[in-house]
């Protein structure tokens, strides 16, 4: 469960746990629609978000294809079977447009790609995969018509995909405007030289472990620059701390260390 409050003025301390990015992510919303009652009626109110219920509103396409089932099979859907509730399809969206994870060089674990097929595309994917006639040809060239062989549409681009590393694919498909994002690894993201110029991954040195890398803060914020440090050592700031706020000077500090206080 994620819950903050903001009671009527000043907000004082809010009571956040966010468990994961989808219910932090709607508690954000559910937040800034908060402050924005505030300043334009004077009252707050309590925001709650439940983690499942964050997750739930990702699923409703399915939930929506649950009872389209009524009227018989999916269309949209690669499976050849269907029971009373929607199939697991793998990467198959279920609706919109199709798109699937198809196999890159050198086929490790991670040598994917997402590719999407929008109809305005189809024309620049049969070029670029070496399939020009399959662009007029009626048997492929509308989304009705692809739509009962999406597997096999997803295999002629495979075909063509893994003779190429997930990177080198991505760069030619979007150079044709071809949606599409590759499979990334962690190493990957590590590498990742646009995250690193972006900030989204940084270095971070530590005095007992070294140099290591993080994830930067994903909000920009054009005045307000965010510096990533890493956590201090334990008891690293305790003699700032008894100093500043308790106002305890050396000598009683060290007498609390050797009588083991602190």
């Amino acid at each position: 469960m994620s819950t903050t409050g903001f009671e009527d003025g000043p907000p004082t301390s809010t009571g956040a746990q966010i468990g994961d990015s989808g219910s932090g992510v709607h508690l954000l919303a559910g937040i800034l629609a908060a402050l924005y009652q505030r300043v334009n009626t004077g009252r707050g109110q309590r925001v709650t978000v439940a983690m499942q219920d964050a997750v739930l509103n990702l699923c409703r396409v399915k939930i929506r294809d649950q009872q389209r089932l009524q009227a018989g099979p999916l269309g949209e859907y690669p499976n050849e079977t269907f029971g009373d509730e929607v199939p697991r399809s793998g990467n198959a969206s279920g609706g919109g447009q199709p798109g699937w994870a198809v196999r890159c060089k050198p086929g490790g674990p991670n040598d994917y790609i997402y590719v999407i097929v929008q109809p305005q595309v189809w024309a620049s994917i049969c070029n670029l995969i070496g399939k020009p006639e399959l662009a007029a040809d009626p048997e492929w060239a509308t989304p009705e018509a692809r739509l009962p062989k999406l597997d096999v549409m997803f295999e002629l681009i495979e075909s063509w995909t893994l003779l190429r590393t997930k990177f080198e694919a991505m760069d030619l498909l979007n150079q044709v405007d071809v949606p599409c994002g590759p499979i990334m690894s962690t190493r990957d993201l590590i590498q990742d030289e646009s995250l690193r110029a972006r900030g989204m991954i940084v270095e971070v040195d530590h005095p007992r472990r070294g140099p290591f890398m993080t994830v930067g803060c994903p909000i920009d914020l054009s005045d307000s620059t965010v510096e990533v440090e890493r956590s201090p050592l334990l008891g690293e700031h305790t003699a700032e701390i008894l100093g500043e706020l308790c106002g305890y000077d050396k000598q009683k500090i060290e007498r609390l260390r050797e009588a083991g206080v602190v």
